[in-house]
């Protein structure tokens, strides 16, 4: 595998690029991300976009998770896992499942590798990148026991709600990669974002579920905190795949 620094500046063509669900933003590592970019990802991450630091595949192409992890488990996959805090709260009270982070900031998938290593975790991987390509192209339909998508971007402008992740063709794609009974939890902290989540999760006739207190296996994390402080009120929604 290449070194980070060769890794991160690699830029893949992409003609037709979909509408991206996050916005894009540079930010300074650090010498504690840097040194966790070139030592740790490597070992417990790989790019969603540069081949040469592409994930184990099977045979049909896709994402091979049971050589990525090293065992044969249930897959949960993060969408947008932010500074990391979250996923490895879970994926520690959680062992008996494997727990796939896809960040596409830089930052955030240093800290998570750094508390992947401060707290021993084995059943941690991270992708960098963009989560619908990955789940798109390389994870194979029927095969993920749950998605979260936890705060994603709430593009609160009019103009920019189709940069949104949760509407009808986004939903359609997560729904086919999650086995089923398999669950997709969204949380927001933007009520007309809230009101669209519920639409759009209610007109998917292969879920069941909708609005719930938000379950105590998922944390409150510090950007989630700070909407708290400002009154915002946070609204969870499960839905589980039937059919």
């Amino acid at each position: 595998m290449q070194p980070a620094e060769d890794v991160f500046t690699h830029r893949a063509s992409r003609p037709h690029e979909p509408l991206r669900t996050f916005h894009p933003r540079r930010a300074a590592l650090g010498v504690d991300r840097a040194d966790a970019l070139d030592r740790l990802f490597p070992r417990w991450g790989f790019s969603v976009d540069d081949p040469r630091a592409a994930p184990p595949r099977t045979p049909g192409g896709r994402l091979d998770t049971v050589t990525l992890f090293g065992r044969h488990a249930p897959v949960v996959v993060e969408i947008g896992s932010g500074m990391g805090d979250a996923t490895a709260a879970m994926a520690a009270a959680d062992p008996d499942r494997d727990w796939l982070a896809v960040e596409a900031h830089l930052p955030g998938v240093a800290a998570l590798l750094l508390l992947v290593e401060r707290l021993g975790l084995t059943n941690v991987r991270v992708a960098h990148g963009d989560a619908l390509r990955l789940l798109r192209r390389d994870v194979a339909p029927g095969s993920l026991d749950a998605v979260h998508a936890f705060f994603p971007d709430p593009w609160p402008k009019a103009r920019h709600h189709k940069r949104r992740l949760v509407q009808a063709a986004h939903v359609d794609l997560l729904r086919d990669r999650l086995r089923i009974g398999g669950t997709l939890h969204v949380a927001t902290d933007w009520a007309d974002y809230a009101g669209q989540m519920r639409d759009v999760l209610g007109a998917e006739p292969d879920l069941d579920g909708g609005v719930v207190e938000r379950p105590a296996h998922r944390p409150v994390t510090r950007f989630e905190q700070r909407g708290l402080d400002l009154g915002h009120a946070v609204t969870d929604l499960v839905v589980r795949r039937v059919r």
